[in-house]
Parts: structure tokens; sequence; C-alpha cells
């Protein structure tokens, strides 16, 4: 059984389905992803992710506000804290940094992440962690604001193994998406070597970032088989046993199990 620990569920290209969400979470079951978690990233669709929890079982969800909506979208945390103790929201995010994209709202960007990583504590759900291009203050506002016995996860991993390092030592776990089946992904599949196996997760970040061979295609749940797939070659492991693992890491952050 396998679990997409990351994934956009009201944002995925639903032709293929007859327009139909039920219908792509039954392709998805088909092919053995029993569970996901559908992200939010801004306060418009955090209650449509809510409503997509409760509508499937086997998929729960976040709340949050994605650093490059948070010029557009300043996070009012009474009203987000009210979203995230409804029962399936299981974490808080997807939060962050990312100054690739938004370098002129890094000041801004780090006060909405210290108010999420706030929050997490407060509520003991773990974080949904964006960084990109922000390593130091990533690693740094985790450390000054999160609470390492709640933890959380820096999801689509690109970065280094130091930073890798960093994030473990603090509680969090490290998760892949299909970036990692990328040819030109050699270094970030050395990352993957090294994270010990009992903080891996596993992530389609659909409908963006399809892997091989989808690559180019719109990304769907069902396609983090191919990352497990990966993952297994890369660590030497039956890929059941790389879907027991992640399966298992994601009870453990979100359920305590």
């Amino acid at each position: 059984m396998f679990v997409d620990s990351h994934c956009h569920l009201d944002r995925l290209d639903l032709s293929p389905y007859g327009n139909s969400l039920e219908a792509a979470v039954d392709a998805a079951r088909q092919c053995g992803v029993e569970r996901m978690l559908c992200i939010g990233v801004d306060m418009q669709n955090a209650q449509t992710v809510v409503d997509i929890a409760n509508q499937f079982e086997g998929v729960h969800c976040s709340v949050g506000v994605h650093p490059m909506d948070v010029a557009d979208d300043l996070v009012d945390r009474n009203q987000l804290r009210a979203l995230a103790t409804q029962p399936k929201v299981v974490a808080i995010g997807e939060t962050g940094l990312d100054y690739f994209y938004s370098k002129e709202s890094a000041l801004l960007q780090q006060e909405s992440f210290k108010l999420h990583l706030a929050l997490s504590a407060e509520l003991a759900k773990p974080v949904i962690v964006h960084t990109r291009d922000a390593r130091e203050d990533t690693i740094q506002l985790i450390r000054e604001y999160g609470d390492s016995s709640v933890g959380g996860v820096l999801h689509c991993f690109t970065e280094s193994w130091e930073m890798a390092k960093q994030a473990l030592d603090l509680n969090y776990y490290i998760s892949f998406s299909g970036i990692v089946t990328f040819k030109n992904a050699d270094t970030l599949r050395e990352v993957a070597r090294k994270v010990p196996l009992d903080r891996l997760l596993i992530e389609t970040d659909s409908p963006y970032l399809a892997p091989i061979p989808y690559r180019g295609k719109k990304n769907e749940p069902k396609y983090v088989v191919e990352v497990a797939s990966c993952l297994a070659e890369l660590r030497g492991l039956p890929i059941d046993r790389i879907a027991e693992i992640t399966s298992d890491n994601f009870d453990n952050l979100l359920f305590n199990k």
C-alpha cells in the first residue's frame, strides 16, 4: 500500500476521468495508492481541501498559505486555527520560504512561516515545508520557532545533504517527488540514498512534476508508485518494502503511530 504524502487534489487535470475526482482517486487506489494528503496553499482553497478530505476515506488534508501566495494573502491566525482544528486536518502548511521565485517578499514570507510554526507547536500538528534557495533561513526559523517534538516534513526535497541532515536533527522527515527520477537529478539521488529509512516519505506534488516515464504530462497520485520504484532501486530494497516504510513513516509523522 502506497501513500502520496503531498498532492493537490483540487488542482488535478480531471479530463481523463470525465471531470470526476472520484474516478481519479479510484485510479490511484487501483495502483495501490490507498491514502493521500491533500495540501492547502492559501485561505481561498482551505475549505476546498477540507471538503475533499471529508469526501474520501483515506484522504486527509493540511491548511496553510504557500510562501509564493503570502504577498496576496496575509495569514489570519485565528482563521487558520479554526480551519486547522477540523478532524481531517492533520498538518499545517504548505508554508515555508521561496527565494527563487519570490525573494522580494522574503520578510513577509518569514513572518508567515513563523506564524505557521507557532500554530504547529500550539496544535501539535506537523508542518509541511516548501523551501527553495532559502536553506539557512528555513533551518534557522524551524529551529527558533518550531517544536521539535512535533516536527514536520521538507516536501519535494531538492536541496543539499547538509540541509537534510540539519532538518533530520530537528525531527523532520524528507519527502521525495518525481524530481528524483529526472535524468539530471544525480545529486538529489545521492541525498535519497543517505536519508535514514525511518525519515523517508514519497509524494507526487501532483498535478506538478510528473516522474519519468510520465514527465511532461499532468501528474496525479497514482504516479507516486514511480517515485517508490526509483527509491527502491536506489536503496536496494523491494518496492513493497519502500511502500511499507514510507506508509509507516506517514503514520508516525501525522498520527503518532
